[in-house]
């Protein structure tokens, strides 16, 4: 610059911008202003208009909790000063005043009474090692709401074990056919009990769904949140269930919908056959498995 070159000039030949340049050369950190919001007025207003102190307010706190109300929470504690002493305040006010009188109760500890297992690798070499669950939400066009199907599909011979219809699923439902599908594999108080792999769902991380399996010693495992493809078996079912059931026609009533829903349950386990499986339906390829006589490459999922 003091052989008169433009400090735009020299800035781009040593390649900095103009606004770095003019930022360091004018900032100083002593001048530097951090704004913290509105400062606090100092009062509430009562209900007849008149202000009162925040000095006040931290009295009538005080006498609150020597009495009956100890154990209240700066929630309750805004409700009871609106209440008892007819101020007009919010709660952000007595929580920042609860800080300052160092009364705040202590928050508790949220105990998770069954940890999440994440699903994991594995290799399966013959049925009852890995079964997945998933629902399916289907559409009655005469009627213009919804139905609910809860499906449990054994992933080496792809049966669906048992499954759920109705205008609702709750974790009753869920935990009834996976009771039913344990009953018909014989499976109760076997010493090896099938993995039950989910999404995460409600259903799936109810504390009767967790504590059932618990009760079974399944072990449960859940897939991490937008990773439908570690769920791929029953999610290839239920797109299955959609094009050959559900939206290749129209369902009138619940009634209807039910009735097409079973017929293709049954379609599906006895005479849909499947190239992953020898090219055989899902129960005839369990039979053999039983026996031992498939010879398919071990699944890994």
């Amino acid at each position: 610059m003091q052989k008169g070159y433009t400090v735009t000039i020299i800035l781009k030949i040593i390649g900095i911008p103009r606004s770095t340049h003019y930022h360091r050369k004018y900032y100083r950190v002593e001048e530097k202003q951090v704004s913290e919001g509105r400062p606090a007025p100092g009062y509430s207003t009562h209900q007849d208009g008149h202000k009162v102190p925040d000095d006040q307010i931290k009295e009538f706190l005080l006498e609150l909790i020597a009495g009956e109300y100890h154990n209240f929470g700066y929630r309750k504690l805004t409700k009871m000063l609106r209440r008892a002493y007819k101020l007009q305040i919010n709660k952000k006010k007595v929580y920042r005043l609860c800080k300052e009188l160092d009364i705040l109760r202590p928050q508790r500890r949220k105990r998770i009474k069954h940890p999440r297992e994440l699903a994991r690798n594995r290799t399966i070499t013959a049925s009852d090692q890995l079964w997945e669950a998933d629902i399916k939400y289907g559409y009655i066009q005469g009627e213009d709401r919804f139905l609910f199907i809860c499906s449990i599909i054994d992933i080496c011979d792809r049966s669906i074990i048992d499954y759920h219809v109705g205008l609702e699923c709750t974790a009753k439902n869920v935990v009834q056919i996976l009771n039913s599908a344990l009953s018909k594999r014989q499976l109760f108080d076997q010493q090896d009990m099938p993995v039950m792999r989910t999404d995460n769902g409600p259903q799936f991380i109810s504390h009767a769904f967790e504590a059932f399996c618990e009760d079974q010693e399944m072990e449960h495992e859940r897939i991490p949140p937008k990773t439908p493809n570690m769920n791929a078996h029953i999610e290839s079912f239920h797109r299955i269930m959609e094009d050959d059931c559900l939206s290749d026609r129209e369902l009138k009533t619940y009634g209807e919908a039910y009735q097409a829903i079973m017929e293709f349950m049954d379609f599906y386990n006895n005479r849909r056959i499947h190239s992953s499986i020898l090219d055989l339906t899902p129960m005839e390829f369990y039979e053999l498995q039983k026996g031992g006589k498939t010879g398919i490459k071990d699944i890994r999922v």
